[in-house]
């Protein structure tokens, strides 16, 4: 037949109402038995063992991946392969959450008589509460949907996306039980921008040792100039004998004295140096000097050891350079 494409349009939008309806029909079918497997799998001493079979295979790897990231150990094991050596990777401290719309997938439900036997609990997440998964499941979350969005209402569509749904839910109730952070889950993406931010320290970024601009208070500023052009921060820093920050004088700093028509020729490091300046401790994040430096409008910053000693120094462009911002 000839391609219509208002038809297609058509058709696009029934399908986004079918699945969020059957998205949105998940909220009555949550009971008692949902916040029961959140305090089974808060007790696991193993790990989550996701199962399913084709579409909903598909979305137990993805309900596995997102527990995982999310403070739960989980896996996925494919029940065909279980059946060929990979339920050797079941334990009975484990937790199996088998995926099936119907409850009747072949390839799990050989399996069920193995689990019982090995003393894994069971949960099943299916659209049938009649099902052999669900009267054999320890526990069962309810994913029915009253239709594909499928015109021919066979394949795995509105069903799917409920599971995925549910497997959701899952992981945002088990991540606020166990006070999940923000922190915690950078750790899980070290790769990613959330890690870049909350995992990156101002000591992994910083100019540290010679690459750090300082004079003494009494330099004159023919040799201040100096020290800035050879180390490129755009500003130096001005310390005392044990290394404490007495001040700083950066371009800007320059340009106003310019403005003004200041005689520099002998002015001292001292004299024209900003006192009290911005600075930021070396174990702090990397994205705190970002919002420290956006909050007063500067573009670099000094930072200090533990004991308030210079030992560094950043700008925003070594802040872009790593990605933090």
């Amino acid at each position: 037949m000839a391609f219509d494409p208002d038809r297609a349009q058509r058709l696009a939008r029934e399908t986004f109402d079918i699945e969020a309806a059957a998205v949105l029909g998940l909220k009555a079918q949550v009971d008692g038995g949902f916040a029961r497997v959140v305090r089974r799998v808060l007790d696991l001493r193993g790990r989550v063992v996701v199962m399913g079979m084709g579409k909903s295979g598909h979305v137990g790897r993805k309900v596995a991946a997102t527990l995982a990231s999310t403070g739960t150990a989980a896996m996925f094991v494919h029940p065909a392969e279980a059946s060929h050596g990979d339920l050797g990777m079941i334990k009975a401290v484990d937790l199996v959450l088998a995926i099936s719309n119907s409850g009747e997938s072949e390839e799990l439900i050989r399996l069920l008589p193995l689990l019982k036997r090995l003393g894994a609990p069971l949960v099943a997440i299916t659209g049938e509460r009649q099902s052999t998964l669900a009267q054999h499941a320890d526990e069962t979350l309810d994913c029915a949907v009253e239709k594909e969005a499928c015109p021919l209402n066979l394949a795995p569509t509105a069903s799917t996306t409920a599971q995925l749904a549910l497997g959701d839910a899952l992981a945002v109730a088990l991540l606020d039980a166990r006070g999940f952070r923000a922190e915690d889950f950078a750790r899980s993406h070290p790769g990613g921008a959330l890690g870049r931010k909350l995992l990156t320290h101002v000591s992994d970024v910083m100019r540290s040792g010679d690459a750090v601009p300082r004079v003494a208070p009494a330099t004159g500023f023919s040799d201040l100039m100096r020290e800035m052009s050879a180390k490129g921060l755009g500003a130096s820093a001005v310390v005392d004998d044990a290394g404490r920050v007495l001040g700083i004088f950066t371009d800007g700093d320059l340009r106003r004295l310019i403005e003004r028509g200041v005689d520099l020729r002998h002015a001292l490091a001292r004299d024209v140096m900003h006192p009290n300046p911005v600075t930021i401790r070396a174990d702090a994040l990397a994205v705190n000097a970002a919002e420290l430096m956006e909050q007063h409008r500067i573009t670099s910053v000094l930072v200090l050891d533990a004991d308030g000693r210079l030992c560094g120094a950043l700008n925003s462009n070594d802040l872009m350079r790593a990605k933090v911002i």
